[in-house]
């Protein structure tokens, strides 16, 4: 139990977090055409670590949405709970540019 314990903390480590967002963008810049691979950034906050500031343009965002799709299953639990949350998040706010 301690284990599994310690494993679902290190899915949350802010290192850890920020490494799968750094695969997760590079990955999206990829498939990205070069026009819109600028436009794909993320931004670790000095102060709270857990706190990432995404900046993306509306047109990259499916490159994005393919690439966390794409990592979900090589991440661990909690992780990958984080970047299912970011998805939400995502198209939520995509919902609300729409109307």
């Amino acid at each position: 139990m301690s284990a599994d314990i310690s494993s679902l903390k290190e899915g949350l480590d802010p290192e850890n977090i920020a490494l799968w967002y750094k695969k997760v963008i590079g990955e999206a810049k990829e498939m990205a055409p070069p026009w819109l691979a600028d436009k794909i950034s993320v931004k670790q906050d000095s102060i709270l670590y857990l706190k990432f500031n995404l900046d993306i343009s509306k047109r990259a965002v499916r490159y994005l949405m393919v690439s966390i799709e794409n990592n979900l299953d090589d991440m661990s639990y909690t992780t990958r709970l984080y970047f299912l949350k970011v998805q939400e998040i995502i198209s939520q706010e995509m919902d609300k540019s729409l109307v």
